[in-house]
């Protein structure tokens, strides 16, 4: 905790540490520095200081996070790192595309070429960006972009629901890596009554002819004579793996929607509609992709 200056102890230990340089001084208010404890050693420390690149707090501002003035404050409180080093000097430069930048633990997405979206894709579009049979595709809705986009990981034909757009490679990439286990979220209606241990049984696992599968969770959303909509979460990314899974326990599926992919919801978006996705809701894919 720091000491109020007025105290000639503290004003003496401040001289002999070198208290009174930029961004080492205590916070207004006598609160502890936020990021005193995450400071990186002096012998391991790491210039970032990129001569021919945008001022940090520049940056800073064109990406939402605050004013210019509000963004000089975050710096000198250490409140910001860039590749891991916090930063509080206000002359700092940085390469948007190459250098990576966190405020308050949140990543902050510099680089605008990259591109972010929420895509509701309807029912009876292939999961490609162009189908050699000329069935309707994911690519047929983004004709009109000048981005060179992709899918993250697909949904079957016979599948409506979210499915993620970007030119940002390594996070598609990440994001459909099992060893991730980004979570998935799903609505099946399938044939009723439910038995009341089903939620059980798919969370202890089954059994499907290229391996076992389990959910993270099971709930029955709505039931009606003959008819059940379910919500489905698990992290598998296999072919056909949901409906094969419901088949596999009797409850064959009619209709399946992903609704969600981690912490990105589809919401009210309508089929065949996009929107991009918020900055709070890319920080959460980066940190699920471990970014």
């Amino acid at each position: 905790m720091s000491t109020p200056r007025g105290r000639k102890a503290a004003a003496g230990k401040q001289q002999r540490s070198g208290g009174g340089r930029s961004g080492q001084g205590p916070q207004r208010g006598g609160r502890p520095r936020a990021a005193a404890a995450q400071r990186t050693p002096r012998s391991e420390r790491v210039d970032v200081h990129q001569p021919d690149g945008v001022r940090l707090q520049k940056l800073l501002a064109s990406a939402g996070v605050g004013s210019r003035r509000a963004c000089e404050v975050l710096i000198t409180e250490g409140r910001v790192q860039v590749d891991g080093q916090v930063v509080t000097e206000l002359g700092v430069r940085i390469d948007p595309t190459t250098q990576v930048v966190h405020v308050d633990g949140e990543r902050v997405q510099l680089d605008d070429s990259k591109v972010y979206l929420a895509f509701n894709k309807p029912l009876g579009v292939v999961s490609t960006m162009h189908d050699e049979l000329d069935r309707p595709s994911v690519g047929d809705y983004l004709e009109q972009r000048k981005d060179r986009l992709f899918h993250v990981g697909r949904l079957d034909v016979d599948t409506s629901g979210l499915l993620l757009l970007t030119n940002d490679g390594e996070l598609a990439n990440r994001l459909q890596h099992p060893s991730y286990g980004v979570p998935k979220t799903y609505l099946a209606v399938v044939p009723g009554p439910i038995p009341r241990d089903l939620g059980k049984q798919l969370r202890a696992g089954v059994e499907l002819e290229d391996g076992p599968v389990r959910v993270d969770s099971f709930k029955i959303v709505d039931s009606q004579p003959g008819h059940a909509m379910v919500q489905v979460v698990l992290h598998e990314g296999r072919k056909h793996v949901v409906r094969r899974m419901l088949e596999a326990v009797g409850h064959p599926v009619e209709s399946l929607v992903r609704t969600d992919v981690g912490a990105v919801h589809l919401g009210e978006l309508r089929q065949g509609k996009m929107r991009p996705l918020s900055s709070r809701e890319i920080d959460s894919l980066y940190k699920a992709a471990g970014l």
